[in-house]
């Protein structure tokens, strides 16, 4: 099932029973895209999802078998973090990396793909949960309107990059 967030050309489809495929349209060339999304200077400044969070950590080591880690926090004294390793890394076609939220939410493999076309850069994110449940649950926790978000903070930050 596909389903298109708002009128912003994000999709978000459930191609299989463990998977949720996200893709958006950027208009922005490809190395720009990669760049927002490996660099510690860019990502803090547009992966934040819903308004009042802020980006406290931005580690990356952006090789296989390297390590990353993000955390935000809200002023309310919310916090949340995640972290993962890199599997595979091609500069600027696509990044393999594993992604744990920790507690109850499952590990998964995420596959984020960079295609241009005459300017714009199509960002294919692919992600693979260990069972139906496990991405089940990830659906309801609000994850499309936080990725909708970031992806709408991301467009105009791209434009002052």
């Amino acid at each position: 099932m596909a389903e298109k967030n708002g009128g912003n050309n994000l999709t978000f489809t459930t191609p299989s029973d463990r998977e949720i495929v996200i893709t958006r349209v950027f208009d922005a060339p490809r190395k720009r895209l990669f760049d927002a999304y490996t660099n510690p200077k860019h990502m803090p400044q547009w992966l934040l999802g819903p308004p009042g969070w802020t980006m406290t950590v931005c580690k990356l080591d952006l090789r296989p078998g390297g390590a990353w880690n993000l955390a935000w926090s809200n002023a309310d004294g919310s916090q949340m973090a995640m972290h993962g390793v890199y599997k595979e890394v091609k500069v600027p076609e696509r990044i393999v990396n594993t992604e744990n939220w920790g507690g109850d939410y499952a590990e998964t493999t995420n596959t984020v793909s960079f295609s241009e076309d005459k300017g714009k850069t199509t960002v294919t994110t692919s992600i693979l949960y260990p069972s139906k449940a496990a991405r089940d649950a990830a659906l309801k926790t609000g994850m499309k309107q936080g990725i909708a978000l970031s992806y709408n903070r991301l467009a105009d930050y791209l434009k002052k990059m």
